[in-house]
C-alpha cells in the first residue's frame, strides 16, 4: 500500500484497471485498499490524512503534497500542549535524580520557545501523580545510587500489608510496571507491582544483592521451575481458557469436555483467586491444603450475601 500511495502520486487519474493491474491484485482488492488510505497520513487532522478517492474507473489522489516528506515535521498545538504538561509533571516526581530534572527542565525551556502561543495554554493545565509515580522515582534512585529500600507492600495472596527490605536490582515493565529486588525478608528475590507499595523509603545502607542471573521476560512475568510445587486443577468446558493462559505441564481431556490441568505455581496460594474465578467452571483438585484454602475463601464469599 505505501508503493500504492507512490504509484498515485506520478500517475494521478489513473485508471482502475491499469493500477490492479500493475499491481498484480483484482479491482476490488484494489477498491478495498483505496478506502483504506484515506484514514492514513501524517496525523489525523485535516490535511494531513491522504485526499485518494475513485470514481469506480478512474484514481484521484486530491491532495499529493501529504506526502511529501522533504518537510520537517512540526509538532501541532494539542501535541506541544501534552508534552509541556507531562514534561512539568514528571519534573515535580519526588525521588526524581537532579541530573535527570535538570536535563528535562532545559528541554522543556526549548519546547516552550518553540511552542509559542501554545505553551501558554499548557501553563494552566497541571497534572497529579498518583502514588505510583512517586514510587517509580524512589525505585530509580536507589537503584541509581545502590541504596537499600524499605516497603510497606500489599500481598494479594495473603490480603495483608508487609513491611520489608529490599535491595533493588531493576525496573521492568510488563503491562504494568514492576521492581525486581533481593527482598531481605525472604531471603529471595521478588518481584513487586509498584501500584502496590503502599510506602517506600530510601535507606543509609548500601544495596547488596547476591549475584543474580536476570530472566528473560520477553515471554511472560511469571517463570516456574520444575521446584515449584506441582497444582492440579480440573476445569468444565467454560474454563479451558485456563490452558492457554497458564504455562502448564499437562492438559488431559475430561469426559464433560473439560481439562485436567497440571501445572507449577511460585506461589501456590496465588491460585486461590483463579478458582474463586472459575466458580463452577473448575476447582483445585490438589495439593490437599490449597484445594481447601480454595474452598474456604468461596464459604466465605458466599457468606457476604446471606440476606441479600
Amino acid at each position: 500500500m505505501l508503493s500504492l500511495v507512490t504509484y498515485l502520486r506520478e500517475r494521478n487519474g489513473a485508471r482502475v484497471s491499469d493500477v490492479a493491474r500493475a499491481f498484480g491484485i483484482t479491482e476490488d482488492e484494489l477498491i478495498r485498499d483505496l478506502n483504506v488510505l484515506p484514514m492514513c497520513g501524517t496525523s489525523f487532522r485535516g490535511g494531513d490524512l491522504l485526499d485518494i478517492d475513485t470514481d469506480g474507473e478512474r484514481v484521484w489522489f486530491r491532495n499529493p503534497e501529504a506526502t511529501n516528506t522533504g518537510e520537517p515535521l512540526r509538532l501541532a498545538a494539542d501535541e506541544a500542549t501534552a508534552l509541556l504538561v507531562a514534561a512539568r509533571a514528571v519534573a515535580t516526581l519526588p525521588g526524581l535524580r537532579e541530573g535527570d530534572r535538570q536535563a528535562l527542565l532545559r528541554a522543556t525551556a526549548k519546547l516552550e520557545a518553540a511552542a509559542g502561543e501554545a505553551a501558554d495554554a499548557s501553563a494552566s493545565l497541571t497534572v497529579t501523580f498518583e502514588s505510583e509515580g512517586g514510587v517509580f522515582a524512589e525505585v530509580d534512585r536507589a537503584i541509581s545510587e545502590r541504596r537499600r529500600l524499605w516497603l510497606k507492600y500489599y500481598s494479594p495472596a495473603r490480603d495483608e500489608l508487609t513491611e520489608r527490605e529490599v535491595d533493588p536490582i531493576r525496573l521492568f515493565t510488563v503491562g504494568r510496571t514492576y521492581m525486581e529486588a533481593w527482598c531481605r525478608l525472604s531471603e529471595a528475590r521478588r518481584t513487586f507491582r509498584l501500584d502496590r507499595v503502599a510506602e517506600i523509603r530510601m535507606l543509609d545502607l548500601p544495596a547488596d544483592p547476591p549475584p543474580v542471573e536476570l530472566r528473560d521476560l520477553s515471554e511472560s512475568l511469571v517463570r516456574t521451575t520444575e521446584d515449584d510445587p506441582e497444582v492440579v486443577v480440573e476445569v468444565g468446558p467454560g474454563g479451558r481458557w485456563v490452558a492457554e493462559y497458564y504455562p502448564h505441564d499437562s492438559a488431559d481431556e475430561l469426559p464433560d469436555g473439560g481439562l485436567r490441568i497440571t501445572l507449577r505455581a511460585p506461589d501456590p496460594s496465588s491460585l486461590r483467586r483463579l478458582a474463586l474465578r472459575l466458580g463452577r467452571d473448575g476447582r483445585i483438585v490438589a495439593p490437599g491444603d490449597l484445594a481447601d484454602s480454595a474452598r474456604e475463601a468461596a464459604v466465605k464469599a458466599l457468606a457476604a450475601y446471606d440476606g441479600v
